[in-house]
């Protein structure tokens, strides 16, 4: 196992290079200067005013020098400052990320808790009327733009109904652990159920796959019972491909967390990216994208690890 670890670390420095190169490639590439956001309030800006800022920011350096020194700042820690307010880039983020992450954690754990066991049961009663009727509404909450999902979730049961907060945070500082999940738990499950939907038909289908493999008839004609089959030899092997699902899952919630963020009014990670972006921030948008791909590269390599745990037949050659 440990082998096997470290070889799944080492691969991912070349995964890491790219990405620094595409984050830093990619927001040269968007429309617009930073420096023009920047000096959009003053008045009477000059061709010269701008020039300075300019060769102040080193933008008028080569990109290969401006690339070097934004690899060496990663590798000695330090990420940047914002243009725009003068701050650290990660003091900037230690701000906002707290929903963001709450967000993203409890809407993956509903996510896998209603997702799972939905989809065992379909698979276990395959073409049923409660397969077919699960089938059907699965469908229809896939289609459902996130951002739809949370104002219906923030009308009926934020406003009409008053069971949750409709908008804002609860910091944990302020009011504890329950109370920030408490104040989340509506764009936790406008962020999760889109997911429950897509991860639940892949496990029906990953179940029915195992389901026709020869060991489990085997094991049926043994006289196993029916609990057994299901849950001591198919659910194991379901769950090694489903984890992929999940670990995409957790990725595209935290991409969208920008709009659930929005929906309900809470400043987060994914409002700062936008604004980030908005004005061009380059420090501040690469600091960001870096993070999240780095929660999403740690979370890749514990599913990795989780496969080799429930199949040590996996190798990497």
């Amino acid at each position: 196992m440990g082998k096997y670890v470290l070889k799944r670390v080492i691969l991912l420095v070349p995964t890491l290079l790219i990405i620094l190169i595409a984050v830093f490639s990619l927001m040269r590439m968007v429309p617009g200067s930073p420096v023009l956001a920047l000096l959009e309030g003053e008045e009477d800006v000059t061709q010269q005013r701008i020039w300075e800022v300019e060769e102040e920011m080193g933008f008028h350096d080569p990109i290969v020098v401006q690339f070097g020194r934004y690899m060496k700042g990663i590798i000695s820690g330090d990420w940047g400052t914002s243009y725009f307010n003068d701050q650290p880039v990660f003091s900037n983020m230690t701000a906002v990320w707290e929903p963001t992450l709450l967000i993203t954690a409890y809407a993956t754990i509903i996510t896998v808790v209603i997702a799972i066991p939905v989809g065992i049961f379909c698979a276990t009663h395959r073409n049923s009327v409660l397969d077919y009727i699960i089938s059907t509404l699965s469908t229809i909450t896939m289609v459902i733009p996130g951002f739809i999902m949370g104002l219906l979730l923030c009308y009926f049961f934020g406003f009409k109904l008053g069971w949750f907060p409709a908008i804002g945070y609860t910091y944990i500082s302020e009011g504890g652990l329950g109370k920030a999940l408490w104040s989340v738990t509506l764009p936790s499950f406008a962020l999760g159920l889109h997911h429950v939907a897509s991860l639940a038909r892949y496990t029906r289908s990953s179940m029915l796959d195992v389901l026709g493999q020869d060991y489990i008839r085997t094991a049926r004609a043994k006289g196993l019972s029916l609990r057994k089959v299901y849950y001591k030899h198919a659910l194991k092997n379901t769950l090694s491909i489903v984890a992929t699902t999940i670990a995409g899952s957790i990725a595209g919630m935290l991409g969208g967390a920008a709009v659930t963020e929005k929906v309900f009014n809470i400043r987060g990670m994914g409002t700062l990216a936008v604004d980030s972006l908005s004005r061009r921030d380059y420090s501040q948008e690469q600091a960001i994208v870096l993070f999240m791909a780095f929660i999403f590269l740690a979370i890749d390599l514990l599913m990795d690890i989780m496969y080799k745990a429930l199949d040590p037949r996996i190798e990497y050659e």
